[in-house]
């Protein structure tokens, strides 16, 4: 079967590479063509477009690239009419992915989507659209069974979180070795996590550096993201105290003692970890102050809003700042809020349930043409 797979951003390149290793396994003749990145590169299929040219970030920076914007979901139109594929799956990036669910819709290509958009926070009038042009949802966040089925009468699928996947998967680095080749000290290492698009890596790295003198006895270690050249990063490391890794996060959280952490997906990934980690975000003013007004939810985080309550500290906008950044990594490197946190984040992993979240949905999809 022809599968047409639209991942816009480094999560759904993750997500989106371990699904396609899963209808490689369950469909061997598969013909996979893809928006996405190097992971599902790396798995097989054809790479239409890269990620790197898809995320924008934010209500004012949408706007200023719209003509951009409305230019690839041309090429994806064409290109999904030139391939002729049996199915298209979505992977989140709603923006951009339910406005080729209507048009595939009309065109009668059945409609999977896998990660639901998060329109329990906001924008939740695309249930309309949803019900209307996707044919099957499935869900990895426990609370959005509920959501769908109970609020909006739409069945969907609930397959468990892909990041427990994902990290099960990896391969382990001894501490050892993973200092030597990364040339680390034997400092207890505190990582940092600023995203993956300049826009914010920008914004968060000076404010997540700026505490690094207070803390001698412990090495920051950034996270480079792979969409992300080193020459980017050569700016702000100016502190010996501070060393890089590209693209090596999940090994880097294994070592590490504790996390700073651009809100997403990482929040959840560091959590999963065992990481203890303090939550930052730090937008544009003006997009800031519209995304307060529509967006309802009481956290930002992943791992708060699972769990429905504050696991992990959340300092966002003003209150991001050198002062609170200390006072709050204080607390996760000594006190006993590391063990209340580390508690917390074992009851989360029991929400998340166990493993199989690619090889559900990858088998879910296939069945689906068999009925």
């Amino acid at each position: 079967m022809k599968y047409y797979i639209i991942a816009g951003e480094a999560s759904g390149d993750l997500h989106g590479s371990n699904l396609m290793k899963a209808l490689y396994e369950k469909d061997p003749s598969a013909e996979i063509r893809f928006w996405g990145g190097d992971l599902m590169q790396n798995v097989g299929g054809t790479l239409v477009k890269h990620y790197r040219e898809l995320a924008f970030m934010g209500f004012i920076e949408v706007i200023m690239n719209l003509k951009t914007i409305l230019n690839n979901i041309k090429i994806c139109k064409k290109d999904i009419e030139a391939f002729q594929p049996d199915v298209i799956i979505f992977i989140d990036y709603p923006g951009f992915n339910m406005r080729i669910a209507t048009w595939a819709k009309e065109r009668n290509i059945p409609t999977h989507y896998y990660i639901s958009p998060q329109i329990w926070a906001w924008k939740e009038n695309r249930i309309k659209a949803i019900k209307r042009d996707v044919d099957f949802m499935y869900v990895i966040l426990p609370f959005e069974k509920d959501f769908y089925e109970k609020k909006h009468n739409f069945p969907v699928h609930f397959v468990g979180h892909p990041l427990i996947d994902a990290i099960a998967s990896r391969t382990e680095v001894s501490d050892e070795s993973f200092r030597k080749e990364n040339q680390l000290s034997e400092k207890p290492i505190i990582a940092l996590l600023p995203g993956s698009r300049k826009q914010e890596i920008s914004k968060m790295l000076s404010i997540m550096l700026s505490v690094t003198n207070d803390f001698p006895d412990y090495q920051f270690v950034i996270a480079g993201a792979p969409s992300q050249e080193y020459e980017f990063y050569k700016t702000f490391l100016t502190n010996e105290n501070v060393k890089f890794i590209s693209n090596k996060t999940y090994d880097l959280l294994s070592h590490s003692h504790a996390a700073l952490v651009t809100s997403g997906t990482a929040t959840l990934e560091t959590a999963l970890f065992n990481v203890p980690e303090v939550v930052c975000y730090k937008g544009s003013y003006i997009s800031y102050q519209i995304a307060k007004r529509i967006i309802t939810l009481k956290y930002i985080s992943l791992v708060n809003l699972i769990m429905d309550k504050e696991v992990v500290k959340e300092l966002i906008q003003e209150e991001l700042n050198t002062n609170n950044l200390k006072l709050e990594l204080n607390k996760i490197l000594n006190s006993d809020s590391r063990t209340i946190l580390l508690n917390n984040y074992a009851e989360l992993k029991q929400k998340l349930g166990g493993e199989g979240a690619s090889k559900k949905t990858a088998e879910l999809i296939v069945n689906s043409f068999k009925k």
